[in-house]
């Protein structure tokens, strides 16, 4: 039985559109992240909203968000607003690469279909985990005092990178086979 990914309604020029539009936002919303993060790199947050998405306890998110200031904290709620759309974008622009990919893969290794739809089904478990640590995030911006929310913060955080890693490097590596081993 083949394993179905979560794109399998779409007909495969549907997908490769799909792909190219997910694309094309993808780069436009992390621009768009990217000039908000500039805001929010301070001494307490050296790396922008990363650092706040591992701050790990409530003094050192606190810290962050003081010094970020009123505006820097204006910058970190759109960010995370942001990234509600974003997390859409990207999970499904990496899956949709991962299950085209694989198509072209799986005529040589016979694995790579199902590695592309085991990697598209955990690009939107990835997106998930975005949603919920944003809106933890989202909690202690707005003056929670409850720590538990930078820890489901933190816990959403690492598997979420994880999983995108394991997307990007299924996409470097495939590309690279497909470039150089010829039919």
């Amino acid at each position: 039985m083949k394993l179905k990914h979560p794109y399998e309604l779409l007909t495969i020029s549907g997908q490769r559109c799909t792909f190219i539009l997910l694309l094309i936002l993808t780069l436009t919303i992390l621009a768009a992240l990217n000039c908000f993060d500039t805001h929010l790199k301070t001494n307490a947050a050296p790396n922008g909203i990363l650092s706040y998405e591992f701050a790990g306890n409530l003094p050192a998110a606190q810290s962050m968000i003081k010094s970020w200031g009123k505006q820097g904290q204006i910058y970190a709620g759109l960010s995370l607003g942001l990234d509600y759309l974003f997390l859409i974008v990207y999970a499904g622009a990496i899956a949709l690469g991962c299950v085209l990919l694989s198509e072209k893969l799986s005529e040589k290794f016979a694995f790579a279909r199902i590695a592309g739809a085991v990697l598209a089904w955990g690009l939107i478990i990835a997106a998930l985990l975005d949603a919920l640590e944003n809106y933890a995030l989202i909690k202690i911006l707005l003056g929670s005092t409850e720590g538990f929310w930078l820890t489901i913060a933190w816990f959403c955080a690492a598997p979420k990178f994880i999983l995108v890693g394991f997307g990007l490097i299924y996409l470097t590596i495939g590309a690279m086979l497909t470039f150089f081993i010829k039919k």
